[in-house]
């Protein structure tokens, strides 16, 4: 839980380059090249457990602790405001303050009970949330990834008043200039709403979003992204059947229908379909 010490100084030295717009001597980071994202190409969601890359696939999203898909953009998935299964334990022993509610009363996801939501309601806390966080971003990066998206941005919501949505942007903010410290592209996930503010004041260069179509919300997303976005639509909670969600995503060509368990592709219940062009 820990990061290294120029881990910690690399993320520390952005946010606090961001919160007080001063520079600092020893935080100069030389940025890579960022894979321009190739908007509009064929998609795959892959958080589960990797699998063979489907045939005519230019995307693929894996989770941080898997590897990249070799000859796609690979886009590394990170959970930012909210504790990764699994680590509820580590956070409220290691970091309680930095846990919404404390070690006493923690405040977890309803749909995701294994899931703490971070606080940041701070600029310390924020600041101290992205250096925890480096070691992810870094290891992304070192492995290969041309990008990451950042879940769980609507954390806000769930809170119970406690977080506000200009919190969890000024937390983006700082991911996003990390991100891009290590030639990174960096995705938004979810939270329609708030699309254009993202795109402009966080920065964020393509989105991600869960069932677009089933909420009506594909257009938030592309008015700030243009071809920018992939969508996920899931089998067991279509609007009406994926042709017509296809019909209706007006050019959104990176809409792929999973499973809701986003299984393999050797496993039983396996869905995957894309767009016909």
């Amino acid at each position: 839980m820990i990061p290294s010490m120029s881990s910690r100084l690399t993320l520390v030295c952005a946010s606090v380059a961001l919160l007080v717009a001063t520079s600092l001597g020893g935080c100069s980071v030389v940025p890579g090249a960022i894979a321009a994202f190739p908007g509009g190409s064929q998609a795959d969601y892959q958080l589960a457990e990797p699998y063979p890359v489907p045939a005519g696939t230019a995307i693929v999203v894996r989770d941080s602790t898997a590897g990249p898909a070799a000859g796609v953009y690979s886009i590394c998935y990170v959970n930012g405001f909210q504790s990764q299964p699994g680590e509820t334990t580590g956070w409220l022993a290691e970091q309680p303050e930095l846990v919404l509610g404390g070690a006493t009363d923690p405040v977890v996801d309803a749909n995701w009970p294994d899931e703490i939501i971070f606080d940041t309601s701070t600029n310390a806390k924020r600041a101290a949330i992205a250096a925890i966080t480096a070691p992810t971003f870094e290891r992304c990066a070192d492995a290969g990834f041309d990008a990451v998206e950042i879940d769980n941005l609507d954390s806000f919501s769930r809170s119970g008043g406690a977080l506000t949505a200009e919190h969890n942007i000024a937390l983006a903010a700082l991911y996003a200039h990390a991100a891009h410290r290590l030639g990174l592209a960096i995705g938004q996930k979810n939270t329609a709403e708030l699309a254009i503010r993202l795109r402009d004041e966080v920065g964020f260069d393509f989105a991600v979003a869960e069932e677009c179509d089933r909420f009506k919300e594909c257009a938030l997303y592309t008015d700030a992204y243009g071809t920018n976005v992939i969508d996920i639509e899931y089998s067991d909670n279509l609007l009406d059947s994926f042709a017509r969600a296809c019909e209706r995503s007006d050019g959104l060509h990176s809409m792929v229908l999973r499973d809701r368990e986003l299984l393999p592709d050797t496993a039983r219940g396996y869905v995957f379909e894309v767009c016909s062009r």
